[in-house]
């Protein structure tokens, strides 16, 4: 039986991951505490029939959070097969989101404002957040884009090697703050001040061929990709479950769309198990 703990900031997206993994096969549970993981996992264990299954706890348990960390440590002297997800968000963002849906923040009754209840809810999740095998950070990222990235890692086989997601983006929206490696594509021709290229995006053959075709990007390509060949099995001998490649140009349409789906198909043709998304391309 696989469990995965989806765990994070309130307000970064749990409830959508949620759903997310119902669709896709996992039998979910809602808000428990934490001492409640270990009797969860033995019932699912004697249940032949679920071979998937997944609890969201978060701040909403209040103090019972800081059992976590010896929770976790049980679950591996017992030899259970589990991920932690952790879903995070810029400050600024779950402000303006709570603004936006006028729900109180878990420790909004402790007297605290938002941002100080923001910060202190930072504080209890650091030690699960640095245990986390995979962290998504959604200040930029839409709901549909969550179901893609989820459904992208878990129906690969993430129990074996590591699995990657290659994003491209865009600077003026901001960086890809989850981002184990970034590489910036500015240095390379922009299609957006040519009027014919400009209204298409880098997975138009017309995109494709102005951005590479020339001495810079073919050499630039050559290094990038050379470099992507020998680090990744350094990367896979450390054991990281996944591995977040970020490829930035100054609007995330062009120059870097092409890079993302360069690398994505090094990858793939590699044997990793890759997903790749565009987060600003319609932007």
């Amino acid at each position: 039986m696989e469990l995965l703990i989806v765990t994070g900031m309130s307000g970064a997206g749990k409830s959508n991951a949620a759903k997310v993994l119902e669709d896709i096969g996992y039998y979910c549970v809602d808000n428990i505490p934490p001492s409640l993981i270990t009797p969860f996992a033995d019932m699912m264990l004697a249940n032949s029939e679920i071979e998937k299954a997944a609890v969201v706890i978060d701040a909403r348990v209040g103090k019972h959070f800081s059992e976590m960390v010896n929770v976790l440590d049980h679950l591996k002297e017992q030899k259970v097969n589990y991920k932690i997800m952790f879903f995070d968000c810029a400050d600024d963002i779950l402000i303006r989101r709570y603004k936006e849906t006028r729900r109180k923040h878990p420790f909004s009754g402790l007297g605290l404002s938002l941002s100080e209840a923001i910060e202190k809810e930072r504080e209890l999740l650091l030690a699960v957040r640095q245990r986390a095998d995979y962290v998504f950070m959604t200040s930029q990222t839409s709901v549909k884009q969550i179901r893609e990235q989820i459904t992208s890692l878990l129906l690969g086989n993430v129990n074996e090697g590591t699995s990657v997601r290659v994003m491209s983006f865009g600077f003026k929206h901001g960086a890809a703050t989850e981002a184990d490696l970034m590489f910036d594509v500015r240095c390379l021709p922009n299609p957006f001040y040519i009027d014919e290229l400009r209204p298409l995006t880098g997975l138009d053959e017309k995109i494709k061929t102005y951005v590479l075709d020339n001495d810079t990007a073919r050499e630039f390509k050559k290094r990038l990709l050379s470099f992507i060949d020998y680090s990744m099995p350094l990367y896979c001998s450390e054991g990281k479950s996944q591995l977040v490649i970020a490829v930035g140009c100054t609007g995330g349409k062009h120059r870097s769309v092409v890079f993302a789906e360069l690398i994505a198909e090094e990858l793939k043709n590699g044997g990793y198990n890759v997903g790749v998304t565009h987060r600003d391309i319609t932007k």
